[in-house]
């Protein structure tokens, strides 16, 4: 037989790769880009042999985490849109997005500081608030958000939302989706 067969991923690799993705959000988030890759594995569980044969190289990890996130962030807008209830739709992007941000802890925008040129941040966040204003446009449609709703708004609540990034990580997600629900609350007609 001839030709390249694609390896498939065993379910273990699959698993430690989100281990580690996810341990690298809350690292770097907690300690800064800085962070030894030690450390990422300790806080995966695994063997430091096991994150590098996943990621050779600081720069690919902290790399594939950010796109990991933008990919998550992403689906959240991306599934708000296609929900057939809009209101429903604007709740769980709300939702989605606060819980992001508290499993993140501020990765992103250390991410954004240390790689000013990786990728054109304003295109990509501009693509992003035109398709949340789309939700919000049907959300308001359908009567259930409040009239003068801007997506400005939904910016600022988000923006205060960060503080909570400074909270110990088990009250960090439990108060996440209090603001949440504070946030749609606020937003509701």
């Amino acid at each position: 037989m001839t030709g390249y067969l694609p390896r498939t991923v065993r379910a273990d690799a699959r698993d430690n790769r989100a281990r580690i993705l996810d341990a690298a959000r809350t690292v770097f988030g907690e300690e800064g880009l800085g962070a030894p890759m030690r450390a990422v594995a300790r806080h995966a569980e695994l063997a430091p042999a096991t994150l590098y044969r996943h990621f050779p190289t600081k720069q690919a990890l902290i790399a594939q985490t950010f796109a990991e996130q933008r990919r998550a962030c992403h689906a959240a807008v991306r599934d708000a849109l296609a929900h057939a209830d809009p209101w429903y739709g604007f709740r769980s992007l709300i939702e989605r997005i606060c819980e992001l941000h508290a499993h993140s802890r501020g990765f992103g925008d250390a991410f954004m500081t240390a790689f000013p040129e990786s990728m054109d941040f304003a295109a990509d966040r501009e693509r992003t608030v035109r398709a949340v204003a789309e939700v919000a446009r049907r959300a308001q449609e359908t009567g259930e958000l409040r009239p003068g709703f801007i997506v400005d708004d939904l910016i600022l609540m988000l923006t205060a939302h960060q503080g909570l990034q400074h909270a110990p990580r088990p009250a960090r997600l439990t108060d996440s989706r209090r603001f949440a629900a504070y946030v749609i609350d606020a937003f509701r007609s």
